[in-house]
C-alpha cells in the first residue's frame, strides 16, 4: 500500500484505506474516495493531484492525497 500522492500517473489502482479525521474521510467520501473504488491519477499540478474517480476528474491537495492508500 501506499499514499494516492506517490502512484504513478495514469495507473488505475484501488482504494484500500482513508484514514484521518471522520469530517476529513466524509468529505473525501462525499467526493467519490471510498474504499474499494478506483481511482488513477492524471496529473500533477504543483502540491495538487488530479485524479479520476468514478469517471469524474477531482484536484485534490497533497496533503489530502496523503490519506487516501492504494
Amino acid at each position: 500500500m501506499l499514499p494516492l500522492s506517490l502512484a504513478n500517473t495514469g495507473e488505475e489502482a484501488v482504494i484500500q484505506r482513508i484514514s484521518g479525521k471522520p469530517e476529513v474521510r466524509q468529505h473525501l467520501a462525499d467526493l467519490g474516495f471510498v474504499v474499494g473504488g478506483k481511482v488513477a491519477v492524471i496529473t500533477r499540478l504543483g502540491e495538487n493531484v488530479i485524479v479520476n474517480v468514478k469517471e469524474t476528474r477531482v484536484a485534490i491537495s497533497a496533503e489530502m492525497a496523503q490519506k487516501i492508500m492504494v
